[in-house]
């Protein structure tokens, strides 16, 4: 059987399947910011590309590590809803939206809470209509720990979770090696700046400036900071207790995950034992792709992907076959 993605010839490199996606200019969607207060005090904001109407699915979207419906994935999806006519909106993590949040927490790989909250406020809003959503990268984790932990009693009909740290302590490890460095700089430079306004922001706790400028791996981040500031007693504890693979096997509803084996954020350790998976999973791994990647043709100025296309032909199955 043909794989369903292959790189085309020049877009092999990992790297380059990683990068170039965020290089390339995707145009903006029009969107309709709506504010959820939350009961701890906080907010999280939803980015609207439309309601849905008259029993319409609605796909709910879950952007990465300081990302947002800005990032590249978010706004090619949107785009390929808005030719489809397809209900969307984005869940912004807290703080992700442009504007801080209120609390001295933040958000994390394994914060399920939230998009509970959201995905409940939907189902009471929009009755019929069947709830999707694709999750990535970080987002990808806390959505397939929403599916593992809800089991049957997921809100979601149709989930997909894309290049996913679902082995957290092994992604770690991943970006303290090679290449892989620079992604783990890029990332850790805007979580500094951003836990260094946190401080001058929200009464905390928080290490100095100048501390905070120390903790120059993921390991020590979530060591000293993210970990802590969200009731871990540290790194390893919340490694474990925030990482999804452990739970895929409670899964009780379709959900899709799609990886990379060259996935430069991710170690082996992500992959799931297939062949235990439930029969409601599929599992799509791919030799190449990258990180959040998955060129499929094109040319390095104008490149073609596969995502948008597999995400919504799998998500939307079950209204083609008439049974929505």
């Amino acid at each position: 059987m043909q794989p369903l993605f292959a790189p085309p010839w020049w877009g092999s490199n990992p790297h380059l399947q990683t990068i170039l996606p965020v290089l390339t200019k995707v145009a903006k969607v029009a969107l309709q910011r709506e504010r959820l207060e939350l009961a701890d005090g906080d907010f999280i904001d939803l980015d609207w590309l439309s309601p849905p109407h008259d029993g319409q699915p609605l796909l709910v979207l879950l952007h990465g590590l300081e990302g947002s419906a800005n990032s590249h994935y978010a706004r090619r999806m949107l785009t390929a809803c808005a030719q489809q006519q397809l209900a969307a909106v984005v869940h912004h993590h807290r703080g992700c939206s442009g504007e801080p949040n209120r609390l001295a927490r933040s958000y994390h790989s394994g914060d399920t809470a939230d998009i509970s909250h959201t995905l409940q406020l939907l189902r009471q809003r929009y009755p019929q209509s069947p709830l999707l959503a694709v999750g990535y990268s970080l987002g990808g984790n806390v959505l397939a720990k929403y599916q593992g932990e809800q089991g049957d009693a997921s809100l979601l009909s149709r989930a997909a979770v894309v290049s996913a740290p679902l082995e957290l302590a092994g992604c770690s490890r991943k970006l303290e090696q090679g290449f892989s460095r620079l992604y783990q700089r890029y990332l850790l430079r805007q979580l500094q700046q951003k836990m260094q306004h946190k401080r001058t922001q929200t009464p905390t706790t928080l290490p100095d400036n100048n501390a905070i400028r120390q903790l120059n791996t993921f390991y020590k981040f979530d060591d000293q900071l993210t970990g802590p500031m969200h009731g871990f007693s540290g790194a390893d504890d919340y490694y474990q207790q925030a990482s999804a693979l452990p739970l895929l096997g409670n899964i009780q509803r379709p959900t899709l995950f799609i990886h990379a084996a060259d996935d430069p954020f991710m170690s082996r350790s992500v992959i799931p034992d297939i062949d235990s998976l439930p029969s409601c999973v599929q599992y799509e791994l791919y030799h190449h792709g990258g990180h959040v990647g998955f060129i499929n043709g094109g040319t390095p100025w104008q490149p073609k992907y596969f995502l948008e296309q597999r995400l919504l032909q799998y998500l939307l199955e079950d209204e083609h076959a008439g049974s929505l």
